[in-house]
């Protein structure tokens, strides 16, 4: 079965690098069923899956800077 990758795995598979995300390669039916219902792949055919996974992911490890300033805990006043 053919899949379209939609995340990066690491180290090889028979010797050599898995494709990038958005590249496909073959793989046995089993092995391909288990990366797609993991969402590490997708059906090649299905190429706007792919691009929607691709898209959240990048959101979801991008951070956002704090905006305004810090919390701090309010002075407490004393009488002199």
């Amino acid at each position: 079965m053919r899949v379209t990758m939609k995340a990066s795995v690491s180290g090889s598979r028979d010797g050599q690098s898995w494709p990038a995300i958005g590249e496909t390669v073959d793989l046995p039916d089993e092995e391909a069923v288990h990366l797609c219902g993991a969402g590490i792949a997708a059906p090649a055919g299905d190429e706007d899956e792919a691009a929607v996974v691709e898209d959240d992911t990048e959101k979801a490890t991008t951070q956002k800077k704090p905006q305004g300033r810090p919390a701090t805990p309010p002075k407490q006043q004393t009488k002199d």
